[in-house]
C-alpha cells in the first residue's frame, strides 16, 4: 500500500507537472503563432521595401550609365577642343613667324595697318583704269577704300598668290643665265643645222646605193636567170626551169624563187622534187650564178654526193665548161669527177695500214695525161 500511496503520489506529481507543461506549450504556442503573424507581417513590409529600393537601385544604375555616355561625350569633346586649341595655338606660332619672315612687321602694327576694321584701299587694277581713264581725259571720281570683307578679300589673295607663282622668285644670275642659255641655243641650233644638211647627204647617198644597187642587181638577176634556163636544160633535158620575182614592181625589197619542172613531171614546187632533183636544182642555180659572174677560182664541196650517175656525167660536163676560164677545187668521194681533175689530193691507206697524204698530177700543162700510180 506504501507503494502504491507512492505511485499514486508520483502519478498525481506527474500529472501536475504535464498539466503545466500542456499549459506552458499552449501559452508558448500562442507566442510563436503570434511571433510568426509579426514576422510575416515583417517580411511582407521587408519585402515589399526591397522591391522599391531594387527599383529605385535600376533607376540609379540606368541614371549612371546615362550619366556615364554624357561624360565620354564631355571628354572627347573636351580632347577635341583642347586639340583644336593646341592647333589653333600653333597656326598663331606660325603665322606669326611667317609675318615677320616674310614681311617683317610685328603683329600688332600689321593688325594696326591691315585689321579688318580698317577699310581696303583700291587694287592696282582699279588705280590703273583710273589712271587711263584720266589720261584720256574722262571726267572720273578717284576710287575709294571699301570696307572690309573677307570671302572678297581671300578671293584677292588668291588672284594675288597665283600671279605671285606665276612670276616664280626673283633670280639675280638670270641674265647671265640667259647670255648662257643664248649661246647654247645658238651652237644647238648650228648643231641642229649641220644635221639637217648631213641628213640631206645621206638621204642623198643612200638614193645613189639604191639606184646602183638596183641596176647592179637588176642586171645580175637577168643574167643569172638567163644562165639558170640554159644550165637547167643542159641537167634537165627537155625539163623546164626558171627564176621569178615575187615583187616585180619593188626591185630592192623583192624575193626570188626557183621554179623547176624536170621531164614527164608537172610539179612547180621546189618541196615536191626528190632528193637528187633538189640537189641538182641547187646546183644548176650554183652554176648559173658561176656563169653569170665569173671567178678566178671555185670551191665546191660534195656537191654531186646525192646525184645518179646519169646526173653527175651531166653535171661534170658544165664543170667542164667552167674549168676553161676559172679554176676549181672539189671535194669529192666519186670516181667519174675524179677522172676529170688535173691533180688529186687525198689521204691514202698503204697495204701496211699506216695512212698518209698523197698528191698526183693527171694531167701536165700540154694536156697529156699521166699514167696513175698503182
Amino acid at each position: 500500500r506504501e507503494r502504491a500511496e507512492q505511485a499514486r503520489i508520483a502519478r498525481a506529481r506527474g500529472a501536475e507537472i504535464a498539466g503545466a507543461v500542456v499549459d506552458g506549450g499552449e501559452s508558448a504556442l500562442e507566442r510563436i503563432e503570434t511571433s510568426l503573424q509579426r514576422a510575416a507581417a515583417e517580411r511582407d513590409a521587408i519585402q515589399a521595401r526591397r522591391e522599391e529600393t531594387e527599383q529605385a537601385l535600376g533607376q540609379v544604375r540606368n541614371r549612371v550609365r546615362e550619366l556615364t555616355v554624357e561624360l565620354e561625350k564631355l571628354t572627347d569633346a573636351v580632347h577635341r577642343d583642347e586639340v583644336a586649341r593646341a592647333e589653333q595655338r600653333l597656326r598663331l606660332e606660325q603665322l606669326e613667324a611667317r609675318i615677320t619672315e616674310e614681311f617683317a612687321i610685328g603683329l600688332d602694327d600689321l593688325v594696326a595697318e591691315y585689321g579688318p576694321d580698317v577699310d581696303v584701299p583700291p587694287g592696282p587694277g582699279e588705280m590703273a583704269e583710273y589712271e587711263a581713264a584720266k589720261e584720256r581725259g574722262d571726267t572720273v571720281m578717284a576710287p575709294q577704300p571699301i570696307p572690309y570683307d573677307r570671302d572678297t578679300q581671300q578671293r584677292r589673295a588668291n588672284r594675288a598668290e597665283k600671279d605671285l607663282a606665276k612670276l616664280g622668285k626673283v633670280n639675280p644670275l638670270a641674265l647671265e643665265e640667259y647670255a648662257a642659255l643664248e649661246e647654247r641655243y645658238k651652237f644647238l641650233s648650228t648643231q641642229l643645222e649641220d644635221l639637217k644638211q648631213t641628213r640631206e647627204d645621206l638621204l642623198s647617198v643612200v638614193k645613189e646605193v639604191d639606184e646602183k644597187i638596183l641596176e647592179v642587181f637588176t642586171s645580175a638577176y637577168q643574167d643569172v636567170a638567163r644562165e639558170f634556163e640554159t644550165v637547167f636544160s643542159v641537167l634537165f633535158p627537155g625539163g623546164e626551169g626558171r627564176m621569178v620575182l615575187t615583187e616585180p614592181g619593188d626591185m630592192l625589197t623583192t624575193g626570188v624563187d626557183v621554179e623547176a619542172r624536170p621531164p614527164g613531171k608537172k610539179v612547180k614546187r621546189l618541196s615536191l622534187l626528190s632528193g637528187g632533183e633538189k640537189s641538182l636544182v641547187a646546183v644548176a642555180m650554183l652554176v648559173a650564178i658561176f656563169r653569170a659572174r665569173p671567178s678566178p677560182f671555185y670551191v665546191l664541196d660534195e656537191v654531186e654526193a646525192a646525184l645518179d650517175e646519169t646526173n653527175m656525167r651531166r653535171l661534170i660536163g658544165l664543170l667542164e665548161q667552167l674549168r676553161a676560164n676559172s679554176q676549181l677545187l672539189i671535194i669529192t668521194h666519186q670516181k667519174p669527177t675524179m677522172e676529170i681533175a688535173d691533180a688529186l689530193y687525198g689521204v691514202s691507206m698503204q697495204g701496211d695500214g699506216i695512212t698518209r697524204v698523197i698528191s698526183q698530177r693527171l694531167r701536165t700543162d700540154d694536156g697529156v695525161e699521166e699514167p696513175a700510180p698503182a
